[in-house]
Formats: C-alpha cells, structure tokens, sequence
C-alpha cells in the first residue's frame, strides 16, 4: 500500500525543516530565503511502525508574475490532487497572511484531510497566539516547533492512525515489474520492442507518458505485469509541474511493485537523479535490474562494457550485487535476456534458505571471523534463520545484539551473497538476544 503525505504552505514557514525531521536527514535545502525549496524533496517517514512517501513542496504565492512561483503554485495543486493527506504549515510569529488565506482557499476544495501545523510554537505566549490559525475553518489544528520537534509526535500520530495496517505484503505469483528512469531513456521503447506492438507513444520528446500504464506480458511461456511509469505529457516545452507530477506517480508504481527496471541513458551515463531513484528502489527493499539502453549508439571495444559496468558499480556502492545489461530498446539488442535476468531476480527474492543450510555455512564464517568484542565483552553468534517475510530477511541470535557493527553487519551480508544467489535483491539482517 502506498500513502502519500504533502505538506504545503507560503514560503519561508519551516516546511522543510520539517520535511528533515520527519525523514530523519537533511534532504531539502533549508534557508532564511523565501522559496529556497527549488527541488521537489521526497522521502519516506516512519511513525509508530507505519510507514509513507513525504513530499516536501515549495512555498505557495498566487498570482505571481515569478515564473517560478507559478511553477510551484501548479506543484502544489498537482501535490493536493496526488496526496493522502496534506500538512498545511503557517508561522505562529507573523499570524495569518494574505498568502495563508490563499492557501486555506485551495485546500478547502478538496475533500483531502487536512492537518493545520501551526510552527514556531516555543513558548507560552506563542502557544495562545497559534489560537488565531483556527480563523482558517479547519479542525484538525497542532502547534509545534519544527526546528526544536516539539509537538512534532503529535501530528505524527494523527498521520499513522489514518494509515491502514496490512498484515502482511502479498507474494504475488505474477510478479509485477515496473520501468523507472529519468525522462528519454527509452522505457516505453522497451515496453513497445517486448509488446511486439506500438502501444505506447514513443517520440523524441522528454517525457510523452504521462501517467503510469500496466501491461499484462504472457508471452514465450513468461508472465508478469509491466508497468512503464510517468515522465511528461508530450509538450513543445516540458513544464516542471508535470515532472512532479510524474515523480509522485513512480514513487506510487515503485511502492507496488517487487522487481523496478532502472534505465540509464548509455549516452548519459548514470547522474544524480538516477542514484535519487536507486536508493529510493533500494530503501524500499524492491528487487533491481539496472539496463543500459541505447547501447548501439556508443563506440566500443572489448574492455567498454566491463569499465561502464565497473563505474556503475563504484555508483551504488555498497549495494553492488546487481545485474547490469546493455541494451537496445529501438533495435531489441538483449531485450530478451534482459527479461530472463528479471525473473530470475524476482525468483531470488522468493527463495526461502533451510535453516540447516544456514547454520552450517554461515557458523564456518563466523568461527573463521568472529565479531569484534564491544568493550571487553565478547559476542557469541549461535543462531541463523531467515524470517517469513516478503523481503529476504536474517536472524542472527546473540548474546549482545545491539553491540554488533555495521561493518561486519555488512561482512555478514557479503557472506550470505556469497553462499546464495540474491543478486539484485535487497536483504534485511537482524540482531536478536538468543
């Protein structure tokens, strides 16, 4: 299931400080400037065990004759439509302005929940001064402090309780695969050259799907479900509100999918917004296939696909167990062995190990190279199993778990990809007290 949750407001009212707070990082660019906020931000928070997408919007100012505060006033309407929920954010120390007026307006239209942040509430008079905001006709009103978290828990609690429990992730029997990448690197080509058929429109234009379509593939005895996600509506100039609009709806595809197609340009190489997608894929625990299209179109010899391959994996390190093919979408170079290497990808991340299997390869590890001690105290790992869930998932029972690194957490990891084939799949490990 995939929750969305946007906050919105006027510039310059702490939006993005707590956008940071929330996520946890340092994602969006914070400053005393108004409209700062240039990037759209998008994380994933985490309250009381449920977990949804934030998106961090710029500040909203109608009737601007600023290009780019039209821009923003165009996200904000397509985050309002997109969201679940919207975090309407004002500022306690200049009460209600012109701009909030205009803002409460557009939220009124929709029939989205509304939470009312009320920030810079620190001390006593401010909290009875935040009274005022409830003059904006919404109910659901919490004063807090995005710089100090103060009062933060509380509208994080009022996010989570509307957020349904699913008992568990469904394995699906088809698996579904989704087609992420930035705008022109040929994924509906892709889906086209699979398909056999011109389904998609497919033109020079960055950006000619807007929203995101599921194909049902069942062909040469495979089956799955495609989906090509959004890049932006076919346009003489591409306009920035849609790419957001686009990015919401691939983070949507990407919650529901199991295995996500990153494409790279070969031409381009692999940038910083294609990392953004990665981690995304990678912290959402999806499996991953990375493909490099428009193959033909670059000069080789024998040794260049071995050192794209080695700066890609130099990229994404350290989660380097990954597939990479080149590709030709337009002329259906290694298209079908593309193919093959996602499902078994998809299979990887099915596989269940035997206990017994283990214990008894993974005990030899650890025998060989123990943890490090924590303060005198010497850690004792007795016992491996892999825990029923979606995402493959470790137990490692011991005597002190919270004393055991991220070094050789990762060392552990190296050593069950070494054992078993879980290439292209994210894995969980745990520390438990035996």
């Amino acid at each position: 299931m995939s929750y969305t949750v946007a906050i919105v407001g006027r510039p310059n009212v702490g939006k993005s400080t707590l956008f940071n707070r929330i996520v946890g990082a340092r994602k969006a660019i914070t400053d005393d400037l108004s409209g700062v906020t240039r990037d759209r931000q998008y994380g994933m928070g985490e309250w009381n065990g449920k977990i949804f997408n934030l998106v961090d919007t710029g500040g909203f100012v109608p009737n601007s004759k600023d290009v780019f505060e039209r821009a923003i006033k165009d996200q904000v309407k397509i985050a309002i439509q997109e969201a679940n929920l919207l975090i309407f954010m004002v500022d306690v120390t200049t009460g209600i302005t012109d701009l909030d007026e205009a803002m409460a307006m557009e939220l009124r239209r929709t029939k989205k929940p509304v939470l009312v942040a009320v920030n810079k509430v620190d001390n006593s008079q401010r909290m009875y001064d935040a009274n005022e905001f409830y003059g904006l006709g919404f109910e659901e009103m919490y004063f807090l402090s995005s710089m100090s978290g103060s009062g933060t828990g509380e509208i994080l609690d009022a996010i989570a309780e509307r957020i349904d429990v699913v008992e568990e992730e469904v394995e699906n029997e088809i698996p579904r695969i989704t087609i992420v990448g930035q705008p022109n690197v040929g994924k509906s080509t892709l889906l086209n050259a699979l398909l056999g058929e011109e389904r998609h429109i497919v033109t020079d234009i960055a950006g000619t799907t807007r929203d995101s379509i599921h194909t049902h593939y069942k062909l040469f005895g495979k089956e799955f479900l495609l989906v090509d996600t959004a890049g932006i509506r076919k346009k003489a100039k591409v306009n920035e509100d849609l790419e957001f609009y686009s990015v919401i709806r691939a983070i949507k595809a990407i919650d529901e999918s199991d295995i996500c197609i990153l494409m790279v340009d070969a031409n381009v190489g692999i940038e910083g917004q294609d990392m953004k997608i990665f981690q995304l894929i990678e912290r959402k625990k999806k499996g991953v296939v990375i493909l490099v299209n428009k193959w033909d179109a670059v000069e080789k010899d024998a040794q260049t696909h071995l050192d794209y391959e080695e700066k890609i994996k130099m990229k994404i390190a350290p989660f380097k167990d990954v597939p990479i093919i080149f590709i030709s979408a337009l002329e259906k170079q290694r298209i079908h062995k593309a193919v093959d290497v996602i499902l078994e990808v998809f299979k990887n991340r099915q596989q269940k190990i035997q206990t017994s299997k283990l214990n008894e390869l993974l005990l030899a590890d650890i025998e060989r190279t123990p943890p490090p001690a924590h303060r005198s105290e010497v850690i004792k790992i007795k016992y491996i199993t892999q825990l029923p869930t979606v995402v493959p998932s470790f137990a490692f029972f011991c005597n002190y778990p919270d004393y055991v690194g991220t070094a050789y957490k990762n060392y552990l990891e190296n050593k069950i990809r070494g054992h078993f084939n879980f290439s292209g799949v994210p894995i969980n490990i745990f520390f438990r007290k035996k």
